[in-house]
């Protein structure tokens, strides 16, 4: 095949696609029903008894107003019909937030715009899912982060405040009686000190979740959680929660950690109730606050367990509970391969 042969065939083809385009089919639409309209109207005007004198009779100027009135009607219900679903399409593009599930415009019988609505949902679901695949890299680091820091806390400065310990207990042994109090008041310093950093390499690496399972790390959790908030937790558990996957408890302990850290940073509640339960097909997690509720600002606490609830495909709900204060739901759905 010749140069210019090729040259036409590309453009031809280049044609080809701009006519399929879904802005040119829907022009091509207007304007082929627009002159169909236009020529059924002058059809009738031709073929009817009716005539149109020159000047403009008052008795045919009814005639004349009623015909464009029902030309205008048509072409209005033709265009609404033709882009109604823009109208849709614009509001889901103001309420789409790529942490929550968003929801999808069926395009079925759409006509011209099905091709663009069908576009956008397809670009949604790309959005989503590299949006998830970027939080799971950024939480995957964050965990990997935290553990390298809870392992440093751990060994490095743990071992050193346990041999400062003893070699306090040692000089406590051989001090005179005026200085024994004050090493007595230092060594419980250090020994408190060395608490706190248990407790944090505790909450940064969970190793009770790897040792023991879910329930037993939910149940160290509400214990620290009421030792250092002062709030009591009342836990519901159901033992027999059904399988599931190491990330999935992850997502659950870290959510429910986040969420009793809320509470005792802004409920200013008196009691709490953490639940974790089978709930049809679902492990549901409930953290129920007795506090201030009052309007719900989504900060980073909230958008973080929110895209950690989108690892997992679960659904999170942060709402204001029946009897006051604030009520977090996790709903993670139990699928063949987890069970």
């Amino acid at each position: 095949m010749t140069a210019p042969a090729n040259r036409r065939t590309m453009l031809g083809a280049r044609a080809s696609r701009l006519a399929r385009t879904p802005a040119s089919a829907l022009f091509w639409r207007i304007v082929v029903m627009n002159g169909l309209l236009f020529t059924i109207g002058l059809t009738v005007l031709a073929l009817s008894p009716a005539t149109v004198s020159s000047p403009v009779l008052l008795t045919e100027v009814p005639i004349l107003v009623i015909g464009l009135a029902l030309m205008i009607m048509v072409n209005a219900f033709v265009l609404r019909n033709s882009l109604a679903p823009l109208s849709a399409l614009t509001t889901l593009m103001e309420r789409v937030d790529l942490v929550r599930h968003s929801d999808r415009i069926a395009h079925n019988g759409n006509g011209d715009l099905t091709t663009l609505i069908a576009t956008f949902n397809s670009m949604l679901d790309r959005l989503e899912a590299e949006r998830s695949a970027s939080t799971a890299h950024t939480l995957a680091a964050q965990e990997a982060e935290r553990q390298r820091i809870a392992r440093e806390l751990h060994d490095e400065i743990g071992q050193s405040l346990t041999v400062v310990l003893l070699g306090l207990k040692r000089a406590v042994d051989r001090a005179p009686d005026d200085l024994r109090e004050e090493l007595h008041t230092v060594q419980e310093t250090v020994r408190a000190s060395l608490d706190e950093v248990r407790q944090v390499a505790r909450r940064l690496r969970p190793g009770v979740l790897e040792d023991l399972g879910l329930l037993s790390a939910m149940s160290a959790l509400a214990s620290d959680f009421s030792q250092m908030s002062g709030v009591p937790v009342a836990r519901v558990f159901d033992p027999r929660l059904p399988e599931v996957s190491g990330d999935v408890e992850l997502v659950i302990y870290r959510i429910a950690q986040e969420g009793l850290t809320n509470v005792a940073r802004h409920a200013h509640a008196s009691r709490v109730e953490l639940s974790l339960c089978a709930d049809n097909g679902h492990v549901v997690l409930r953290i129920t606050d007795d506090g201030d509720g009052g309007p719900i600002r989504e900060g980073a606490g909230i958008r973080g367990m929110r895209e950690r609830a989108l690892l997992v495909g679960a659904d999170l709900t942060v709402e204001e509970a029946p009897e006051g204060g604030l009520r977090v739901r996790l709903a993670v759905p139990v699928t063949k391969e987890r069970a």
